[in-house]
């Protein structure tokens, strides 16, 4: 299936449309569909990835019940059977790429977790010698495993606008040092569980994004989770520091976007059908190795 337009749920409230995901209101709750659409660079791109967002919400919904014993997430059923009567006319489309999910107040910071010196974390530690404010040993590859997972903050951006880097303290202006304290201590356990089950299947996660709300004062887990579209997974087999590393994710849609001298503003521009296909073969694969199950 195609990425839902939104013109088939003129009948619903639509309150947010995101990169990646159409938020809906039901009243007491939302529902959060998950597209095929790509972004990169902060934007969305003109084509879709077949079946990309039933990968990434399935993805999700199997690390969600993994981490249930860390941090309470914000699922309230992914059954489309249990849904709000005036999305069963929709159940087909919906199913597999949407969860019903309880309203949470969002916090306006993104948690990026590093286990590997990539990215743009790559670019800053080149250039200054830390990422973020931290400070890394000198003499590190490109890829090198860092000596303990760092958090490493990021402003929130709106859909076009660019994701900034942040320091901690930076972090601690803007929420609070309590509540950076507890997201930076619920963040490294995240990743150091999910990077532990995705070693044991051959992945190596190098780094991620979680987004976290409030719930009736407590903190939990909102968006997605140690999908394709927010982390970093690179094959076990083939890890070799100092270069960049073949990824199961669309690091390779971003390297293409890179060397075609695309600018990275709006709009982007059609991929080749061969990176489309492999991207979604890709997401295809990477559910299957850490579930053992076909999308």
């Amino acid at each position: 299936m195609e990425s839902i337009p939104k013109t088939q749920f003129d009948d619903l409230s639509l309150v947010r449309q995101g990169k990646v995901r159409d938020i809906f209101d039901t009243g007491d709750s939302l529902l959060m569909v998950t597209t095929d659409r790509l972004s990169a660079f902060d934007v969305v791109l003109p084509d879709i990835i077949p079946d990309k967002g039933k990968v990434l919400n399935q993805i999700s919904v199997f690390w969600f019940k993994q981490m249930e014993s860390i941090v309470k997430n914000h699922i309230i059923t992914t059954n489309v059977d249990e849904y709000p009567k005036e999305f069963k006319q929709h159940a087909a489309a919906l199913d597999k790429r949407s969860m019903l999910v309880k309203k949470a107040e969002p916090l306006v910071i993104e948690c990026i977790v590093r286990g590997y010196i990539t990215g743009s974390g790559w670019n800053s530690y080149l250039k200054e010698g830390h990422v973020c404010g931290i400070k890394l040993p000198e003499g590190l590859k490109e890829s090198d495993k860092l000596e303990q997972p760092l958090f490493t903050p990021s402003t929130k951006a709106e859909v076009g606008d660019h994701d900034i880097n942040i320091s901690f303290e930076e972090a601690a202006k803007i929420i609070g040092h309590e509540m950076a304290e507890k997201l930076k201590k619920v963040s490294l356990e995240l990743y150091n569980k999910g990077a532990k089950l995705a070693l044991s299947k051959g992945i190596i996660i190098a780094d991620t994004k979680f987004e976290f709300g409030l719930l009736d004062g407590d903190i939990i887990l909102i968006d997605e989770i140690l999908t394709p579209d927010s982390s970093r997974f690179w094959p076990l087999s083939e890890y070799e520091p100092g270069r960049s590393q073949n990824s199961f994710d669309k690091q390779h849609v971003r390297d293409w976007l890179t060397q075609s001298g695309w600018d990275k503003t709006p709009p982007g521009p059609k991929l080749p059908q061969e990176l489309i296909d492999r991207t979604s073969n890709t997401y295809k694969e990477i559910y299957k190795r850490l579930t053992g199950d076909d999308v």
